[in-house]
C-alpha cells in the first residue's frame, strides 16, 4: 500500500471545501441574477401594460381596441423572445389575443394592480403580468371591467442570469486557482523542515544515535520530533544495558573459566582415578558458582529499570513463602555451622511468588555466606502499623556477624561490589543488587541497619495486600 502524501492530503483538504463553497456560491449566484432578471424584465412588462391600456376604449357598449406598436416594441430588442398577449371583458371573453394566456391564480385582483405570475403556455414557461383595469363608455358613463394580460417567455431572463452566473464563475475559478497556486506553494513552504529533517536522518550514520535538533522546527513537527528523541533515549538505555550485561557476564565468568582450563588440565594429565575426582570436586563448585553468578545476571537483565519489566502480581502469604524459603537452606546454613531462626507472623502482600522467593534466598544466602560459622541468623516476617499510615508487611534478615561498616553500605547494592568483610568468602557481589531491583519493580524498600549486639539487619518493606485471608 502506497503512503498517502500529507501535501495531497492538505491539498485536497483545501480544495474540497472550496469546489463546495464555489458550487454554493454559484447556486446563490444563479438564483440571485434570476431575481435581478425578473425585477428588469418585469418592469418591462408593466410598461406594456400600461401602453396597452391606452388603446382600450368603449364605445356604446362595445370595446375598440387599438393596441399602439409601442407596447410590443419594446420586446423585440430581446432575442429569442416570444411575446403574448391577451385583452378580455370581466366575463372572460377574449377581445383579442392568445386564448390560452392564463389568468392571475388569485382572482380577481384589484383595479390598476398588476399581478406578475408564471404559467405555462404551448409548451414554455412564460412571464406574465396583468392588470385589472376599469374602462368608461364616453357615451352612456357607464364603466366595465377588462383583462389586460402580457406574457413573455422565459428563455431571455435564463440566458441574462446564465450571463451573469459564467462571468461570476470564472471570475472566481481564476481566483480558486490563484489561491490553490498560492496554498501549494504554502505547503511546500511549510513542509520544507520535514524534508531536511528527513535528509538530516538519512545521512546519519548507523551507530549515530544522538537526539535530533528540535531548533527551528514549526510547533506541529516539535511533539513528534521530541518523541523520537525520548524514543532513541529508551533505545540508547537499552542498549547500554545490553553492553553492561555482556560485560558483566564476561567479568563473571573470566575467573571460573580460568579455574576450570587449569583444574581440568590438572585433571588430564593425572592417571591415577582417585587423584582425577579430587580434581574434578573443585571443579565442579566452579561449574557451580559459574552457573549461578549466570543466572543472577539474567536476573539483573530482566529487572533492569529500562527493561520495561512489569511483575504478574497476585496476593500471596509472605510469611509462608518466606517460611518455605528458610527450610529449603536449613541444610545449607547447618552445614555452614548457622543457626538458622524464622518468626513469622500472618501478613499477605501483592508480589510475583518467583521474584520474591528469590529475594528470600539471596538474603538468606548473603547471611550464611558472610556471617561466619558458629552465628545466628533470623528470618523474621511481621505486620507493622503506624497512626495515620497504611499497613505494611516487614521482612527482616538479622545476623549477629561482622556486619557491613556503615560508609560501605550504599556501595554494597552495586554490581559485583563486596564489602571489606567479604573478602574472604566465595560470592559474585551481585545478591544485594538483585535483592535491590526485585523490591524496587514490587514498589518495596530496601534498607541495612545494626543488629542489637553486632551484626547486620536487611530489612524489606512492602505495601499490604489486605484481601488475601491471613487466619
Amino acid at each position: 500500500m502506497s503512503a498517502a502524501s500529507l501535501r495531497r492530503q492538505l491539498l485536497l483538504w483545501l480544495l474540497l471545501p472550496l469546489l463546495g463553497l464555489l458550487a454554493l456560491d454559484a447556486w446563490l449566484t444563479y438564483d440571485r441574477a434570476m431575481a435581478a432578471a425578473h425585477r428588469a424584465f418585469d418592469r418591462t412588462l408593466q410598461a406594456s401594460l400600461k401602453a396597452m391600456r391606452e388603446g382600450i376604449r368603449l364605445r356604446d357598449g362595445q370595446f375598440a381596441i387599438d393596441l399602439p406598436y409601442l407596447a410590443l416594441e419594446i420586446f423585440e430588442s430581446e432575442a429569442g423572445s416570444s411575446i403574448f398577449y391577451r385583452i378580455l371583458d370581466a366575463h372572460g371573453k377574449t377581445l383579442t389575443g392568445y386564448d390560452e394566456l392564463p389568468l392571475p391564480p388569485t382572482w380577481p385582483p384589484e383595479p390598476y394592480r398588476t399581478a406578475v405570475y408564471d404559467a405555462a403556455l404551448r409548451g414554455m414557461q412564460v412571464r406574465v403580468a396583468a392588470q385589472l383595469l376599469p374602462v368608461r363608455d364616453a357615451a352612456s358613463a357607464q364603466t366595465q371591467m377588462v383583462w389586460v394580460l402580457v406574457g413573455e417567455s422565459v428563455e431571455p431572463r435564463e440566458a441574462l442570469a446564465h450571463d451573469m452566473l459564467t462571468g461570476s464563475l470564472q471570475q472566481e475559478g481564476l481566483l480558486v486557482l490563484l489561491a490553490l497556486g498560492i496554498v501549494w506553494l504554502g505547503v511546500r513552504r511549510g513542509l520544507r523542515p520535514l524534508r531536511q529533517l528527513s535528509a538530516s536522518v538519512a545521512a546519519r550514520n548507523a551507530d549515530e544515535l544522538a537526539p535530533l535538533p528540535q531548533h527551528g522546527l514549526p510547533a506541529e513537527v516539535t511533539p513528534l520530533v521530541a518523541a523520537i528523541n525520548q524514543y532513541v533515549a529508551r533505545l540508547l538505555r537499552m542498549l547500554d544495558a545490553r553492553k553492561r550485561f555482556f560485560a558483566d557476564a564476561a567479568h563473571q565468568l573470566k575467573t571460573p573459566l580460568a579455574v576450570i582450563q587449569a583444574q581440568s588440565e590438572l585433571a588430564l594429565r593425572e592417571p591415577d582415578g582417585e587423584r582425577i575426582r579430587r580434581h574434578l570436586a573443585p571443579l565442579h563448585d566452579t561449574v557451580r558458582q559459574a552457573a549461578k553468578g549466570v543466572q543472577q545476571l539474567l536476573s539483573l537483565s530482566r529487572l533492569e529499570p529500562d527493561s520495561g519489566y512489569v511483575p504478574s502480581l497476585q496476593a500471596l502469604r509472605l510469611d509462608t513463602l518466606a517460611g518455605e524459603v528458610a527450610l529449603e537452606l536449613a541444610q545449607v546454613a547447618r552445614r555452614a555451622g548457622i543457626d538458622l531462626g524464622f518468626e513469622g507472623e500472618p501478613v499477605a502482600v501483592a508480589a510475583e511468588p518467583q521474584w520474591l522467593q528469590e529475594l528470600v534466598g539471596n538474603l538468606l544466602d548473603n547471611a550464611i555466606r558472610y556471617a561466619g560459622h558458629d552465628a545466628r541468623v533470623t528470618l523474621r516476617v511481621t505486620r507493622q502499623t503506624a497512626p495515620g499510615q497504611d499497613a505494611c508487611a516487614l521482612l527482616q534478615v538479622e545476623d549477629n556477624g561482622p556486619g557491613i561498616a556503615a560508609e560501605e553500605r550504599a556501595a554494597v547494592f552495586g554490581r559485583f561490589y563486596r564489602g571489606s568483610t567479604a573478602q574472604a568468602q566465595e560470592g559474585s557481589g551481585l545478591g544485594l543488587a538483585i535483592v535491590r531491583e526485585i523490591a524496587r519493580v514490587h514498589g518495596a524498600t530496601v534498607t541495612l541497619s545494626d543488629t542489637a549486639g553486632g551484626g547486620l539487619t536487611v530489612s524489606v518493606r512492602f505495601a499490604e495486600a489486605g484481601h488475601v485471608p491471613v487466619g
